[in-house]
């Protein structure tokens, strides 16, 4: 669908084009009748209706909520909860007609409508907390804010379903999480939760599975990413409450925390979760959400391996017995390994990398590429190092000195690829990384102010230098006629004779 914009600039230049002879009455009149020039005036003033009926409306709104709060106490509970109903019924059956009305209407009118009838429609997932609070209220029955919030996103989340509305989707994410976090606030303070306990326990499964499917059925990147970082970041929450149940495994517990998000968002693949009836059908199928994981993966590897480099993170140690370190896995390790959470992501996580690692059915050939590979040594190594500081011998020295080596080899990657593919985003990426690395390395340890000068100088002329370069290569190498000439063939001898 074109924007009114673009029609504006091209029933100008259209008129234009007349009066120069580029077109004649007829096209001109094609033109008219394709991008309805004449419903350019209309439009704006239908917008300027809408507008002007939704700011009456809420002016409406809002003198009837102050007129019903100030008689609240005075009115009987079975009309609060009637008007309760009301509003949030009518509120909503308002929007949906107006959210599905315009199919029928004209290009300017059909866009107004649907933005004023999804808007009602995010206005009605909002008086859904108001009336689950205002009920509790009337009832005299109480609870915590984590738990209404929790609620609230179940049924936020169940109105996402049903329309597939993306607004509904993160709006749901939201609430869920500010109830999380108000809940792990709650038990740090108080110790025990009640009611919603199991909820709170399990939210990395939870948010899995409610929200990456409705990313799909929403067909929204933004709800994907929103969905991943859910997961993750309450996973992360599970390992810490972890670690205080078993203290004596560290360096199991760290090597997971570092390890597993990245190996589970850059392993991630769409096409394991088709429906079996697209996986049989030998057509090509869509990944819409595979770059946004590996990007997230790339994030949190980048930022990883940054803050590891550091020679302060690893002042600690544990110079137990291999042996000991040993019988203490095996005795606590089991209890540890049959956290429902764990045991649901790390599967997945197999689950997908055994996916890459397995041959196309097919073409018959391995699906794991070299940044797999890539990949996979990183995860290796880190989960390594990690464990060998932590839970045998400590190793600072050359801890830090590995995650320094894979700073520079991630950051020089990433300027291979943005060079090899004409990517400005991975490009800069290892660029700011590799600066970072510099930087950090002069900053954290006892240089000289001229030298520290000296490397400022050489790092600020040294961007300004390649990203100059840089940004020539790219305009060079997407240049559309170098393209046009390669691909046209020469004339023949005959062509050249004529």
């Amino acid at each position: 669908m074109v924007s009114d914009k673009f029609r504006r600039q091209l029933r100008h230049e259209a008129v234009g084009w007349l009066t120069n002879g580029v077109i004649d009455q007829t096209q001109h009149q094609r033109l008219a009748e394709l991008y309805e020039f004449d419903r350019l005036d209309t439009a704006a003033r239908d917008r300027f209706i809408v507008v002007l009926v939704g700011l009456g409306s809420i002016l409406l709104g809002l003198g009837i909520i102050t007129f019903v709060a100030a008689n609240w106490q005075a009115i009987p509970r079975e009309l609060k909860v009637l008007l309760l109903l009301v509003l949030f019924v009518g509120v909503n059956a308002l929007g949906f007609y107006l959210w599905k009305q315009p199919l029928s209407l004209p290009i300017g009118r059909e866009r107004a409508q649907q933005r004023f009838g999804q808007g009602l429609l995010l206005l009605g997932a909002l008086i859904l907390g108001a009336n689950m609070a205002l009920m509790g209220q009337i009832f005299h029955q109480s609870g915590s804010a984590y738990g209404l919030c929790l609620i609230w996103g179940l049924g936020v989340a169940a109105m996402a379903y049903s329309l597939r509305l993306a607004s509904l989707g993160v709006l749901a994410i939201l609430l869920m999480g500010i109830g999380y976090w108000l809940g792990i606030q709650e038990l740090f303070s108080v110790g025990v939760l009640s009611g919603l306990g199991l909820v709170m326990q399990n939210m990395p499964i939870i948010a899995g599975v409610l929200f990456v499917p409705l990313a799909y059925r929403c067909r929204s990147r933004v709800l994907f990413g929103l969905a991943m970082i859910a997961v993750l970041s309450s996973f992360l929450v599970v390992l810490t409450d972890l670690g205080r149940l078993f203290d004596s495994e560290p360096g199991v517990m760290v090597a997971i925390a570092f390890v597993l998000p990245p190996a589970l968002l850059w392993s991630y693949d769409d096409e394991i979760w088709q429906r079996p009836w697209r996986r049989l059908a030998h057509l090509p199928r869509p990944k819409p959400f595979r770059a946004i994981a590996q990007t997230m993966a790339l994030i949190y590897l980048s930022s990883l391996i940054y803050f590891m480099s550091y020679h302060y993170w690893w002042l600690g140690g544990s110079e137990t017995a291999v042996s000991v370190q040993f019988a203490q896995l095996f005795s606590a390790g089991l209890p540890l390994l049959l956290n429902p959470n764990l045991i649901f992501l790390m599967g997945l996580t197999l689950v997908q990398w055994f996916y890459q690692i397995s041959p196309d059915q097919r073409t018959q050939q391995w699906r794991l590429s070299q940044s797999d590979g890539v990949m996979l040594v990183f995860l290796l190594v880190i989960a390594g190092m990690s464990l060998w500081h932590l839970s045998v011998s400590p190793i600072m020295a050359i801890a830090t000195f590995t995650f320094n080596v894979l700073l520079f080899l991630l950051a020089a990657g990433c300027l291979r690829e943005g060079l090899a593919e004409g990517q400005r985003r991975l490009f800069w990426g290892g660029m700011v990384l590799l600066t970072l690395q510099v930087l950090s390395r002069m900053l954290e340890y006892d240089t000289g102010l001229l030298l520290k000068s000296l490397t400022f100088l050489l790092c600020g002329v040294a961007v300004i230098a390649v990203g100059l370069w840089f940004e020539q290569y790219v305009r060079v190498l997407h240049r559309p006629t170098l393209s046009a000439a390669s691909s046209s063939p020469a004339p023949s001898s005959s062509e050249k004779v004529s």
